[in-house]
């Protein structure tokens, strides 16, 4: 199969969708002819351009009307001569733009959406990529199948694909790099305060700072104890102004983008995903466990299906500092056995959380699709 993929993210930050596409090129390439088209400055670009036997194709997905006719015009031009079998779309603004790139084109691919946020999808916008420009949706956990269900989506078809990961590369790390980041971020390896940590990003969403809010309703000596830890680009100026007025400045570190948060993972003892809008399932959540990390969720979008509660992390209401400030201090009343939890994650990873089942499930989906997909037939002589 001939396939391109599509993202309109611009930030050069190693995000869930970048995650997303670049493990199904890894698991693809070798038996089928991948190419992207995405903002020059990504980090999909610079991943695919750097991936031997991938075709990276610089294309932007502009948001303003007057722009959309000379980005569409590109598109088509690579869609026409590369005639592709699957393109798969991967948000509104290059969903909108495949869409747009293929009118009166006599060759079309079959178009693959996945759906990787929690937003509605009952707008005209959603009805008319649903109608015109979508053979099969992809929900990426069981809380977006159930989302879609009933909705425009319906009439293409629908199958959930849980995101996977590869749980050899995401295993447990090599001790001297957990000592050489314990002691970059607490300043010396053998700091015993238990490191709070996570990779899921720092923008607003992600509710990171309801861990600050937390860490900052407990005692003294319960403060001291503990550590927060952040992989992701710098948080806007507003949450930062928070923390300090919180006094919490001290006890929490930003390591910044990282292009492999192995390392990261590794140093941490507890991690966690604190969403309450956008978030589905969480690529950061599930190489966290399978790096032996129990983590604390909250119960919001597919976060939860990722997680036995007191088993292999815990599960708490979204938004909620206190609930999480009595985990916390439970935690370090010793309660919980924070190492077979561990364990535990890296089990679940290995048994559900696979590479190949991700990638062997995706590529069913295109080769049922392309058998349903009509194709004009080509014109014969008379």
């Amino acid at each position: 199969m001939k396939i391109l993929y599509t993202n309109f993210h611009t930030s050069p930050g190693i995000g869930g969708h970048t995650s997303y596409i670049s493990r199904l090129i890894d698991g693809l390439n070798q038996d089928h002819d991948i190419a992207v088209a995405v903002p020059q400055e990504s980090a999909l670009y610079r991943i695919a351009s750097n991936t031997p036997g991938v075709q990276a194709f610089a294309q932007p997905y502009p948001s303003k009307l007057q722009q959309l006719p000379a980005a569409a015009a590109h598109l088509r031009a690579i869609l026409r001569e590369n005639r592709y079998d699957i393109v798969h779309v991967n948000g509104t603004a290059d969903h909108r733009l495949v869409m747009l790139a293929l009118l009166g084109m006599h060759h079309k691919p079959a178009i693959i959406f996945t759906k990787h946020n929690d937003h509605a999808t009952r707008s005209l916008g959603s009805r008319l990529r649903a109608r015109f420009g979508t053979d099969h949706c992809i929900a990426v956990c069981d809380f977006v199948a159930d989302r879609l269900a009933g909705g425009p989506y319906d009439q293409s078809g629908i199958t959930t694909v849980l995101n996977g990961i590869d749980t050899t590369h995401f295993s447990k790390a090599n001790a001297g790099d957990i000592r050489q980041m314990r002691q970059s971020i607490l300043g010396s390896a053998d700091d015993t305060r238990i490191l709070l940590g996570s990779n899921a990003g720092t923008t607003e969403y992600k509710g990171w700072i309801d861990m600050v809010r937390a860490l900052a309703q407990l005692d003294r000596r319960q403060i001291e104890r503990l550590h927060i830890a952040l992989a992701g680009p710098r948080p806007d100026q507003q949450l930062l102004d928070e923390i300090g007025q919180l006094g919490m400045k001290e006890h929490i570190s930003f390591v910044g983008d990282l292009e492999d948060v192995r390392p990261f993972i590794g140093a941490i003892d507890v991690g966690f995903v604190l969403s309450y809008r956008v978030e589905t399932i969480s690529f950061a959540c599930r190489e966290m466990m399978a790096m032996e990390k129990p983590v604390i969720v909250t119960r919001h979008g597919g976060l939860p299906e990722n997680i036995d509660n007191h088993a292999d992390g815990w599960i708490i209401p979204p938004r909620n500092p206190q609930a999480l400030a009595s985990l916390l201090q439970e935690i370090l009343q010793g309660r919980y056995d924070i190492n077979e939890m561990g364990n535990a994650a890296r089990r679940k990873s290995e048994l559900r959380f696979g590479h190949q089942q991700f990638v062997s499930a995706t590529e069913h989906v295109y080769r049922k699709t392309l058998q349903q997909h009509v194709r004009p037939r080509p014109a014969t002589a008379s």
